[in-house]
């Protein structure tokens, strides 16, 4: 089984999320900033994070080529898993309008809330009601047609959705504390620029060390959907 991952940044990979969908019996394909036709009919796509917006896409012609695969995957109820900017672009492909948030930059960490809703998805269902993630975004999104809302933060209510087999993520289930602790010194100028404390930021990665193995465990069974899903077809 093939898990075709768009990846839009050189650090952001798939992190957690690799392993997991490994051991379900995926091999995973990465597209760095491009697409391929036959990404189409692949059991799973994964679209990644960016520091690019949904609505940039003049400026960054390979979003429009992925909408229309994303779109057109959709329209077959082909699974798509998106993370932040993916989830963004996998909100758009459905048919909901993606801008910039009305309540700021979102970023460190901090826990989300499952929606009652979330409390019986067969994915999420058996999570924290309360689960520490990474956070890292500045857009938001309006609710997805067809779409069970998953998950909210205090600043911003669209944070996860389910739509048919796929899934959107606001969040970054997949990031280590590590990693975390990395994309802050690489980003360390525009973080400063945005008004943040580096120091403050860093003092948040051991609640995200803490929360690693349950977010591994909801990303396993994210992954066995999706093998069953693929197992179906």
């Amino acid at each position: 089984m093939r898990a075709v991952v768009f990846q839009h940044e050189e650090h952001e990979g798939p992190g957690l999320l690799g392993p997991v969908l490994q051991a379900a019996g995926f091999t995973l394909v990465n597209r760095f900033r491009a697409v391929r036709r036959e990404d189409v009919d692949a059991e799973l796509l994964v679209i990644m994070g960016g520091r690019m917006a949904v609505y940039e896409s003049e400026q960054h012609p390979f979003l429009r080529q992925e909408l229309g695969i994303l779109m057109e995957r959709l329209a077959y109820e082909r699974p798509c898993l998106g993370i932040c900017l993916g989830a963004q672009m996998l909100a758009a492909a459905a048919g909901a309008d993606v801008f910039p948030g009305k309540n700021g930059f979102e970023v460190g960490v901090g826990p989300v809330r499952w929606t009652p809703e979330a409390q019986k998805d067969p994915v999420v269902s058996g999570a924290r009601p309360r689960t520490v993630v990474a956070h890292w975004h500045g857009d938001s999104y309006a609710p997805v047609p067809d779409a069970t809302l998953l998950a909210s933060t205090d600043r911003y209510t669209q944070q996860a959705f389910r739509l048919g087999t796929s899934y959107g993520f606001q969040f970054h289930l997949e990031l280590t504390a590590s990693e975390l602790g990395r994309w802050i010194d690489l980003e360390a100028d525009s973080l400063q620029q945005r008004g943040k404390n580096l120091q403050e930021l860093k003092a948040q990665l051991p609640k995200l060390k803490a929360a690693e193995a349950d977010n591994t465990e909801v990303l396993h069974r994210l992954a066995h959907h999706f093998a069953r899903v693929a197992a179906g077809r």
